[in-house]
């Protein structure tokens, strides 16, 4: 069965804009004109977010990755998934009224007609009817271990980014303060502004690193939901399913027997 849910369109077009921002906010530091690691009291030409951007120093550039690489899975992610929601009581009675009214056939087209992990896992279910309940429930097993797998794609990016970028963040606010300080050291007249100034550029990596962490985390759990309620929808839509074979074979069996 085709799975109508699997496009790699949308992630495609992600990359190439954050493959833009990259470039853009690259080109926003090389025109700034702050001072390397250890400069103090050096402003930026570039301004708004490029400016600040500039001013965090070299480790701006693995945040930039992590917030590009979280942002686009979690589009992609969150769109894929609304894509493949569907109501799955309307399904089951569309399924189980085309088994019982015309068989096997009938209900296999209701699932092919429709997209979503649901479909699929009854889609494999009812293509093993023939050999019993226990088959179908194997059939089913894996089918559902295939459709997780693919709902959970790109969470391990997500989360990755959630937690990484907060120690990037945290490892540049040190080497810049320990940049800082040997500054400090070397310089002859130290002033309270000087201070400041530098204090306050080497805060940037890691309040950037939490501005990436946070949305990384709270879009990771809403992905990690919605998955949750698409393995419940599979298990309860799989048991439906082979209560029904059962019910259907019992009843072929008695009135064989009659």
């Amino acid at each position: 069965m085709a799975h109508k849910n699997r496009s790699t369109s949308g992630l495609a077009g992600l990359f190439v804009l954050a493959v833009v921002l990259c470039c853009a906010m690259a080109a926003a530091h090389s025109s700034g004109t702050a001072g390397p690691a250890g400069t103090v009291g050096r402003e930026t030409a570039a301004g708004g977010l490029g400016s600040w951007y500039a001013r965090g120093g070299v480790f701006m550039h693995p945040l930039l990755l992590c917030a590009v690489a979280g942002a686009a899975f979690i589009v992609e992610r969150i769109y894929t998934l609304n894509r493949a929601r569907v109501d799955t009581k309307a399904l089951m009675d569309q399924v189980l009224k085309a088994l019982q009214a015309e068989g096997v056939d009938a209900a296999l087209k209701a699932c092919e007609s429709t997209r979503g992990p649901v479909a699929s896992v009854l889609h494999a279910g009812l293509m093993r009817a023939s050999s019993g309940p226990d088959a179908v429930r194997e059939a089913i097993g894996a089918a559902g271990a295939i459709e997780v797998s693919f709902l959970e794609r790109g969470l391990v990016v997500i989360k990755t980014s959630s937690k990484v970028a907060p120690m990037l963040g945290l490892l540049g606010t040190v080497w810049r303060g320990a940049s800082l300080c040997a500054a400090l050291a070397s310089a002859d007249q130290v002033t309270a502004k000087i201070v400041a100034y530098g204090v306050q550029e080497a805060l940037i990596p890691a309040i950037a690193g939490l501005c990436i962490a946070i949305p990384c985390t709270i879009g990771h759990s809403y992905c990690v939901g919605m998955i949750g309620r698409f393995v419940l929808e599979m298990e309860e839509a799989s048991a439906s399913l082979v209560n029904e074979l059962v019910r259907l074979g019992g009843r072929q069996s008695a009135a064989r027997h009659v």
